[in-house]
């Protein structure tokens, strides 16, 4: 029997019988400000388990190593048993967010080249912005580690640009989660999906995100659902 062994906002994490491998569900749970607003989206877990499993076939045709091994029901997959580093890896092409909010940036202007920034896998602190420093006094990462995890960002963020870009989506920015697997390499984990990624229609530049639902822009789940058919056909 698979046994619950974690529990997040949007996903829920089982074993299986091969030590190895984890089930991966995926819920219609939908959170925003780090847990003050929470709701459900209707067949969430079913699209964002159809999207990101797509994108990580589709990274892993480009050498990419990822957790994902294969999508076995609506709403769950299988991936690699990996121990996450708690350093969650933003990557900026547009500016949005908190680069508006917090930096005075202008709401949708392309910027020069793309921004990586890192922060604390915590909910309990709120998932600061924090620098490499931080990252190496605490222990997350040593300095070659976290030269592979930018470099495996910024060659994610190249092969999404062109991806997303032929389903005509303008990839705005997206958070990454890594991890090591049995033999300490350290490969892509998470998902990637509208929760994990701020996706704009390029012509109209509307939101097909997590956003319609953080700020109650209405049409969540049928944005959710654009993403699926343009990614998944």
């Amino acid at each position: 029997m698979n046994k619950l062994i974690y529990e997040g906002k949007a996903k829920q994490i089982y074993t299986t019988d091969d030590p190895d491998i984890y089930l991966q569900k995926f819920k219609d749970d939908a959170t925003a400000f780090n847990g003050l607003k929470k709701d459900k989206i209707s067949h969430k877990g079913e699209i964002n388990n159809t999207i990101s499993s797509v994108i990580f076939e589709y990274l892993a045709s480009k050498n990419i190593p990822t957790h994902f091994l294969k999508k076995i029901s609506d709403d769950e997959m299988l991936v690699k048993k990996v121990d996450i580093i708690k350093v969650e890896v933003v990557c900026r092409n547009v500016a949005a967010g908190s680069l508006v909010k917090k930096f005075g940036f202008e709401e949708g202007k392309d910027l020069e080249k793309p921004i990586i920034e890192y922060y604390l896998k915590s909910d309990e602190l709120g998932d600061p912005l924090f620098t490499d420093e931080h990252i190496y006094a605490l222990g997350l990462a040593n300095k070659s580690e976290l030269d592979v995890i930018r470099k495996m960002a910024l060659f994610i963020n190249d092969l999404l640009l062109k991806f997303f870009k032929e389903k005509n989506i303008r990839l705005v920015d997206f958070k990454l989660e890594f991890g090591k697997d049995k033999n300490n390499n350290i490969i892509l984990a998470d998902e990637i999906s509208p929760d994990t990624c701020r996706l704009w229609d390029m012509e109209t530049n509307k939101k097909l995100d997590k956003d319609r639902f953080r700020f109650d822009l209405g049409e969540v789940e049928e944005s959710y659902l654009e993403i699926k058919n343009r990614v998944a056909g």
